[in-house]
């Protein structure tokens, strides 16, 4: 007869439950992941298998006793540290629907909104057509792989123990969440410089023939010329995306 103690229960467990917590909560956050296309079995079959495949990379870890004061608090932390890589991700796409919603005021296309069931909110087509385009972006320059990378290697900044608090002070998100809007900014500064100009060169016509209608000619006109600035700026949008995915990712891994 085969007797497993339980210091060989944990010592089996702990090294992929750990790890498994931690990948299951990125997952239930983070943009791409967390699709409600993707049914919840195949995220949590896919977080187990990540985990076990991170075992070759995870060793040394601190063993948490499950059944121990401490075993609460290792949970409460791995939620913890999985959420914030999933809302720091989710701050990247923030930032580049920022900068659409900046356009389509520019453009006057703000008032045609949809229904967005991600955020429960009223999005405007422009930045759901940014949207769409970082999700693609995303997935171009890798950035699912960069997530999962950030995972594993958030360990050896973050090693699991329950002082989840301490982790939280480590983090920095506000640092990302300031840049927020001063990336969104630059992303969206050539759209606006443009239409900027459009709209004085309207004012200078209004003020040279005022028998125009300068509303009935001028919408036209800032439209025609906002989508073809978005043609021309769109590919550029590669750059500033991949630097603020290494800029998120950086709170999490750690500096050798």
């Amino acid at each position: 007869m085969f007797t497993f103690s339980e210091a060989q229960i944990a010592a089996w467990l702990s090294p992929i439950l750990w790890p498994f917590l931690r990948v299951l909560a990125v997952f239930s956050v983070a943009p791409v992941f967390s699709m409600r296309a993707i049914p919840v079995r195949v995220r949590i079959g896919l977080a187990f298998f990540i985990a076990l495949c991170a075992q070759a990379v995870l060793q040394d870890q601190p063993q948490v006793p499950f059944n121990g004061p401490d075993a609460l608090g290792a949970v409460a932390q791995q939620v913890l540290i999985g959420l914030a890589i999933g809302f720091a991700v989710r701050l990247v796409f923030a930032s580049v629907e920022l900068a659409g919603e900046v356009i389509g005021l520019q453009m006057g296309l703000n008032f045609a909104s949809f229904f967005d069931p991600a955020s429960n909110a009223q999005v405007s087509a422009v930045a759901r057509f940014f949207g769409h385009i970082a999700t693609l972006f995303f997935v171009v320059i890798n950035g699912h792989l960069m997530v999962l990378m950030a995972v594993v290697e958030s360990f050896d900044r973050f090693p699991v123990d329950s002082h989840f608090f301490a982790a939280v002070g480590q983090m920095r998100l506000y640092e990302l969440g300031a840049s927020l809007f001063s990336s969104a900014l630059w992303i969206a500064l050539p759209m606006i410089a443009l239409l900027l100009f459009v709209n004085l060169t309207l004012g200078i016509i209004s003020r040279v023939a005022p028998q125009m209608n300068i509303y009935a000619v001028g919408f036209p006109v800032t439209l025609t010329v906002g989508l073809l600035g978005i043609t021309a700026t769109l590919p550029m949008l590669e750059q500033p995306m991949m630097t603020l995915m290494q800029q998120a990712m950086d709170l999490f891994i750690s500096r050798r």
